[in-house]
């Protein structure tokens, strides 16, 4: 259910976005792009504004005026199906236009995106059309011999220095390697929702490293003590959808919850638990006992 739950893809587009900051002036990102009135649609789409210049960061440098991008979840694959639907996709756009040759097919690219390198595809791309593959950047691999321009980006292996963000949109983080990393990039930007996003599905998908981090490292503790009073704020505006008294209700609980277990992981002492319980939600001796018996 929790694996389910996880948007993956959602967090890719922001962490894309981030990852190409520096150049997003003149970088148009489409969503989920429909080819078609029906559901036919590339994971994104990348329009340069102004096709002659070239993107700083490694994984744009490929970039030409249009730029089809197909992601894959940390527990999928890229398959030869994925190549030749990919590849349909960009075709399909390059032709759906009132005039012939409105898209130049030369100002097309492919990035392929996938947290494992796809041997299967690679080998059968080779053993079909004689492509050759070079590893251009760390984790960055260029496909030539195709019809478009193509690169296949491996989170896992592209440089952490330079892609912070999508070289740990994973599951299978480290404390010291990467979520204190994330964590000193992250502070400051806790109120942009597009690091939010970001952070908030690492965070999940990663959450027993997560609690290790805050055990072992005071700068995480400190950067995240806060959590509790965004769960109030989620809650507030699940009541402009819900009713504003339903999502009070259930922010206040969930912050309750969350610092009550918080505290007891770390064994605080039940008293301590109940004067910060009564300090942080203004509740009486009595009902934060009832919070802490409850939740204990």
């Amino acid at each position: 259910m929790e694996e389910r739950a996880l948007q993956w893809h959602a967090a890719f587009q922001a962490a894309l976005q981030i990852e190409l900051l520096e150049d997003r002036a003149f970088l148009q990102f489409q969503k989920e792009y429909n080819l078609t009135q029906k559901p036919l649609q590339i994971d994104t789409l990348i329009i340069k504004l102004e096709p002659g210049r070239t993107v700083k960061k490694s994984l744009g440098r490929i970039f030409r005026r249009y730029n089809v991008v197909e992601y894959k979840s940390p527990g999928d694959y890229l398959s030869v199906n994925d190549f030749y639907k990919v590849l349909g996709y960009t075709c399909f756009y390059q032709s759906d236009t009132e005039r012939v040759m409105e898209i130049r097919p030369e100002e097309l690219t492919v990035t392929l995106v996938s947290n494992h390198y796809p041997r299967g595809m690679i080998r059968y791309l080779t053993e079909q059309y004689g492509i050759t593959v070079n590893e251009e950047f760390p984790g960055i691999y260029y496909v030539n011999g195709l019809l478009f321009p193509m690169q296949i980006l491996v989170n896992k292996e592209l440089s952490k220095e330079e892609n912070i963000w999508l070289s740990r949109l994973r599951c299978d983080l480290k404390v010291e390697e990467d979520i204190e990393p994330l964590a000193k990039a992250y502070d400051g930007k806790q109120k942009n929702p597009m690091y939010a996003a970001v952070m908030d599905l690492i965070i999940r998908a990663n959450r027993r490293q997560y609690e290790e981090g805050k055990k072992m490292c005071e700068a995480l503790k400190e950067l995240f003590s806060d959590e509790l009073e965004e769960e109030m704020k989620r809650g507030v505006e699940l009541g402009l959808e819900q009713g504003l008294e339903r999502g009070l209700e259930q922010g206040l609980e969930k912050g309750i919850q969350a610092m009550i277990l918080d505290y007891m992981e770390d064994e605080v002492p039940k008293e301590r638990i109940c004067e910060k319980l009564q300090k942080r939600f203004d509740l009486t001796p009595e009902k934060a006992m009832q919070y802490i018996a409850k939740y204990n």
